[in-house]
């Protein structure tokens, strides 16, 4: 329920700046807004403010902000409009004005990720210990990609496709950027200089994890679930885990396919505790009516608190803004280039786990959540497909080019494209979204 309600919150908000980036440009200048809406379909609040409605609707997918002269209905853009009013209409604005006006809405979330993330810096940000060490392999998931190249446990990733990297964090920018080619990595492996290359299938956008690369992660308990069998064996939080039945376990990744093996059958798990070695007798316990099976741990996962000075939020918050927008870019040209999967796009159900995610966790990871979104809806809008703030833009340049509107007629036919184009990108979200969720 906090997921549901704390996605629907952040997507309000996203589509309140929007929203207000068109209302305030159309109101200096000059333009009636009659209506202000969060959402969609039947009305669920409304309030008259002077000449404007404000709503809140019960689908929360979007929101719009209607003007005089704008659209359909009785006072859209072909409606008689009285001429004491006529000069506030929005079809009767110049060029210039009215792009101002649609431009407004994706800005507004251009910017505000410029707003936020200095705060979140500000505020002080716990980000994983290891995204600033070295990115050197701790652990390479059998039967993924990078076994199949020959990637071993100790290898350090010196370069990626020409772009040097010095820690975890560094990879990300650079696989992005070597989407769809093959990735050439370079590593120090024991001190010699080897290459490898990796053809990814679905582009290694999701980190070197995707392709089975995952940092040293010790099998030390960070936290415990009530209730499950762990809890009810007698480990404790700070125990490291030797053993699971006949199998020694090093790594915190051996844990899943080791408790996976045992089924729900009893097992003998060693431990180590205050430089003390004790068994636990534990059942493993089924998930629903899946093959999976738990005892309910989680990893110490060793984390860094930076807070920064406000000249070095500012610096830090613009610079990681302009990378989102750099990497959102970069996507969306590999994507129309067909070098990145489509089962990459996320759909509304993906925003709604992200932003619950997030607002377990603290102030700073919800404020960057609600910028690297804010960078996704801006974006989007500025496409230039029709019935987007991008499709308009794209009107007004040709009347702007060619000194007259394109006609009605061939707006109409764009317009319903748009409508067929945008619903069936929804689909594939929406189809994404279910696919990830059974996946899980």
């Amino acid at each position: 329920m906090i997921t549901i309600a704390a996605g629907i919150v952040m997507l309000g908000i996203l589509v309140f700046v929007h929203e207000l980036g068109h209302f305030c440009v159309a109101k200096f200048c000059g333009v009636k807004v009659l209506k202000f809406s969060l959402g969609f379909g039947p009305r669920l609040v409304s309030r008259q403010w002077g000449e404007t409605e404000y709503m809140v609707c019960a689908i929360p997918l979007g929101g719009y902000v209607q003007m005089l002269g704008e659209g359909g209905g009785e006072q859209g853009e072909d409606a008689e409009i009285s001429p004491d009013e006529e000069q506030r209409s929005f079809a009767k604005q110049s060029i210039a004005r009215r792009m101002a006006i649609v431009a407004a809405g994706p800005a507004m979330n251009l910017i505000l990720p410029f707003l936020v993330l200095p705060l979140a810096y500000l505020v002080g940000v716990n980000l994983p210990a290891y995204l600033e060490e070295p990115p050197c392999v701790g652990y390479v998931i059998p039967g993924s990609e990078a076994e199949a190249a020959g990637f071993h446990k100790g290898d350090c990733i010196v370069q990626i496709s020409g772009h040097k990297v010095t820690t975890w964090t560094d990879t990300g920018p650079a696989l992005v950027n070597s989407a769809g080619e093959p990735i050439v990595f370079v590593l120090d492996r024991s001190g010699q200089v080897s290459e490898l290359t990796i053809a990814p299938e679905h582009g290694a956008l999701e980190g070197l994890q995707s392709i089975g690369l995952l940092p040293d992660q010790e099998a030390v308990i960070g936290s415990l679930a009530p209730g499950m069998p762990a809890v009810k064996a007698g480990l404790e939080a700070g125990d490291r885990i030797v053993s699971i039945g006949e199998r020694e376990i090093v790594s915190w990744y051996e844990l899943k396919d080791a408790i996976q093996e045992v089924g729900g059958q009893p097992v003998t798990i060693v431990v180590e505790r205050n430089q003390e070695r004790l068994s636990f007798q534990i059942v493993p316990e089924q998930v629903d009516d899946s093959n999976s099976y738990l005892i309910g741990i989680a990893p110490n996962q060793d984390t860094v608190f930076k807070r920064f000075s406000l000249g070095e939020s500012i610096k830090a918050g613009a610079g990681r803004s302009m990378d989102l927008i750099e990497l959102t870019l970069v996507f969306i040209q590999k994507l129309f280039a067909g070098h990145v999967s489509t089962s990459n796009i996320g759909g509304p159900i993906t925003v709604v786990q992200i932003a619950g995610q997030a607002a377990q966790t603290d102030i700073s990871s919800i404020l960057s959540v609600l910028a690297f979104l804010s960078i996704q809806l801006g974006i989007l809008n500025l496409l230039p497909i029709p019935i987007l703030d991008g499709g308009h833009l794209f009107f007004y340049t040709f009347e702007m080019v060619f000194r007259r509107p394109l006609s009605l007629r061939a707006r109409e036919w764009a317009q319903q494209l748009g409508l067929i184009l945008l619903i069936m990108l929804m689909v594939l979200a929406f189809y994404n979204d279910i696919v990830r969720m059974i996946g899980n």
